[in-house]
């Protein structure tokens, strides 16, 4: 598939390819201009493919992980040991797809805890790149384990929202500690929202 970039997809622009840009021209829901490798914490959603129901069930308004669901939980916790510069805030898994807050710090890699090795610090990867790269140890793991080689466990971007202060911050969390509970009324519920 061929992406447009939404720049250039404008009125009476000419395509040599059979691509509507109204049906696959995405707008960008990222920042203009903010660096995403920047110190922060993000709340990030990451939606399975075509919303399936691939992690679990909420039973009683608490969320019970079957085995895709606690490989794409091993997924999560292996951004923060694969990544010094990531801290795992709060986070949960629900039936089709994860909420969680993703901190990035200033702590970098020098090579050794001292630092004087004389090896430049690996460049933090940026929220997207993060994303990406957790998106990819979950597919692979999940695909191995349910030999379906290939196959799209989560929908192709994600949504982030840079979290601003500590308000913000305490909200976030209460609306992740609380979504199991809200599962009913969850705008990524299918049985909710058909």
């Amino acid at each position: 598939m061929i992406t447009i970039p939404y720049s250039l997809c404008q009125e009476g622009m000419t395509l040599n390819y059979s691509y509507d840009p109204e049906l696959h021209c995405r707008r960008s829901i990222r920042l203009p201009g903010y660096d995403y490798a920047e110190d922060g914490a993000y709340f990030v959603t990451v939606v399975t493919h075509e919303r399936e129901m691939l992690l679990g069930d909420v039973v009683d308004g608490e969320m019970r992980l079957n085995a895709t669901g606690r490989l794409v939980m091993e997924a999560w916790r292996w951004l923060a040991f694969q990544y010094p510069y990531v801290e795992l805030d709060t986070h949960v898994i629900m039936p089709n797809h994860l909420h969680g807050i993703i901190v990035i710090t200033g702590r970098q890699s020098m090579g050794n805890e001292t630092g004087d090795s004389g090896i430049a610090p690996a460049p933090r990867k940026p929220l997207g790149r993060l994303v990406g790269a957790f998106k990819t140890v979950t597919t692979r793991q999940v695909n191995l384990v349910r030999s379906t080689p290939g196959r799209p466990l989560w929908q192709r971007n994600y949504y982030e929202r840079v979290i601003r202060d500590e308000k913000e911050l305490s909200l976030t969390r209460e609306y992740i500690v609380n979504n199991p509970m809200q599962w009913e009324l969850d705008a990524e519920n299918p049985v909710a929202h058909p």
